[in-house]
């Protein structure tokens, strides 16, 4: 990095530090802090414990926002300095240190970024994740199994926890239907950028002739929603099935007939669960999994409308990445624009710079 490009990366830099205060207002959120603290202070704070803890909540999310938009203003404008003094004293040392450390500080902006689109409302829940392989019959399967295997390596790698809801395994290879849970900080936060249509392009493994093929998968994310959250579902309006669990077994499913499909008839929603002996547990999930659907559903109405999208183009329906494994080899999301060359990492679970340049680019 030379000179001109240092100094076109700190005016970005700016630029951003700028905007990010326009946004979050840091004295608004200083006199926040300080009024939720003042009623911390009283005595009949925790009589109403549901609210107390709402409002500490709150606070402490405020107060990360604020530390962390401090530190990464204050980084700048120290690094500003410092190249001002490097500059006069003509410290080539000093200025090939910052040239250095010019990822490190772009970093600490870009997650800074990150954490303001992560302050949505729903955001910092568990995400409820169905994958479904599309046309293709073994190849969509494989996959399926494929993007299924990459969630649960990028969830391994952030240290979140993965509770398996229903697991379907195909007859040839790879998955016809899986449901789980990742749990963690953020989770639906980040995974909510992956709803939608995962597009594939290899040499097919299961095709004799090496020839190429394309496959999609849908990927459908739900925020598992708080208990406090009504949502009405009358018994009209869904179809509840028993049948026998099936797939690989052990850590995936039970093999008793306790298994539950629930349809939501208005909508087309399919849920299942599998994951336990009872069926009383079984339904109980499979209903929290069509309540988080149709909340999720609900949010992407209330969305479109804001923006003026028409009532067709609400749904999972859009294709939004692209992994192409041959001719060449690159994914590329049609939302950031951004392509990368690391196909392998990525699929190894490697994804959380891909959906934090998602996350900024929808800002």
């Amino acid at each position: 990095m030379d000179s001109y490009e240092y100094n076109e990366l700190l005016k970005k830099l700016q630029t951003k530090i700028e905007n990010i205060q326009k946004i979050i207002e840091p004295d608004k959120l200083q006199k926040r802090i300080e009024e939720i603290e003042k009623l911390e202070s009283e005595g009949d704070f925790w009589s109403d414990a549901k609210k107390a803890g709402a409002l500490q909540k709150e606070k402490n999310t405020k107060k990360s926002i604020l530390e962390k938009f401090t530190n990464a203003k204050n980084a700048l404008e120290d690094t500003k300095d410092l190249l001002e003094m490097a500059n006069e004293e003509q410290d080539e040392e000093t200025r090939q240190m910052l040239y250095e450390d010019a990822p490190k500080l772009e970093e600490l902006i870009t997650k800074l970024e990150v954490t303001m689109m992560l302050s949505g409302e729903d955001d910092e829940k568990n995400a409820i994740i169905s994958i479904h392989p599309g046309a293709g019959g073994t190849e969509s399967q494989d996959w399926a199994s494929m993007i299924y295997r990459m969630y649960l390596r990028w969830a391994e790698r952030e240290g979140y926890k993965v509770e398996v809801l229903d697991y379907q395994e195909a007859d040839e290879a790879g998955i016809k239907d899986v449901s789980f849970i990742i749990k963690g900080e953020n989770a639906y936060g980040y995974l909510k950028v992956e709803n939608g249509i995962h597009r594939l392009v290899r040499i097919s493994p299961f095709d004799s002739n090496a020839k190429r093929h394309t496959s999609f998968c849908s990927v459908m994310v739900s925020p598992e929603i708080d208990d406090d959250i009504e949502i009405v579902i009358e018994d009209k309006d869904i179809r509840v099935d028993t049948y026998r669990a099936s797939g690989a077994g052990g850590q995936h499913v039970n093999k008793t007939d306790s298994a539950i499909r629930i349809t939501h008839i208005p909508t087309g929603i399919v849920v299942q669960c599998q994951n336990d002996r009872s069926q009383h547990k079984n339904r109980a999930t499979a209903e929290k999994m069509l309540k988080s659907r149709l909340y999720e559903l609900e949010l992407m109405k209330q969305e479109a409308e804001k923006n003026g999208v028409a009532k067709s183009e609400i749904g999972w329906g859009h294709q939004i990445r692209s992994y192409v494994l041959a001719p060449y080899r690159q994914v590329k999301d049609n939302r950031s624009n951004k392509a990368y060359s690391n196909v392998d990492a990525i699929l190894d679970g490697d994804i959380t710079k891909v959906m934090e340049d998602v996350l900024i680019s929808l800002k």
